[in-house]
């Protein structure tokens, strides 16, 4: 097979991955949209000590395109050193979303609010674990 079938059939890792953060940070985008100004949850969150955080349209998107980078560097990461890359990452990944409900022990917030931010935490991980792994092992480099 010449190279030009080769690279025309493997999906560019990069881009895969690139759409897997975009697709993500889109899915995080989706349910602000639809839990603030559609349902009316005035997304405000409140830690002991701190001001109140409204948690604003950018602060999502922000949040979560700076996490979906930081899981797709840690995979990446985690490829290049060891074979079971892909394996360690997974469970990591879990663990992550598991650990951040954590903050929602202390946080206070109203019942919509806690929904809105639950369905986030987890439509992130739903969404952004299988897509960076779906890129196959011999794909292109990145």
């Amino acid at each position: 097979m010449s190279d030009l079938q080769q690279k025309t059939r493997t999906p560019n890792r990069v881009g895969a991955r690139a759409l897997a953060v975009a697709a993500t940070v889109a899915a995080a985008a989706l349910v602000w949209l639809v839990g603030e100004p559609l349902l009316g949850n005035d997304l405000v969150v409140e830690q002991p000590g701190q001001a109140p955080l409204d948690l604003s349209l950018a602060s999502f998107v922000i949040i979560t395109l700076g996490a979906s980078l930081a899981g797709w560097a840690v995979l990446a990461l985690l490829e290049k050193i060891t074979r079971y890359g892909r394996r360690i990452w997974t469970g990591l990944a879990v663990a992550v979303v598991l650990v951040s409900f954590l903050p929602f022990l202390s946080a206070q917030m109203t019942t919509g609010s806690a929904v809105v931010l639950g369905v986030v935490h987890l439509v992130v991980g739903a969404v952004l674990v299988p897509l960076l792994l779906r890129v196959p092992r011999g794909s292109d480099e990145a």
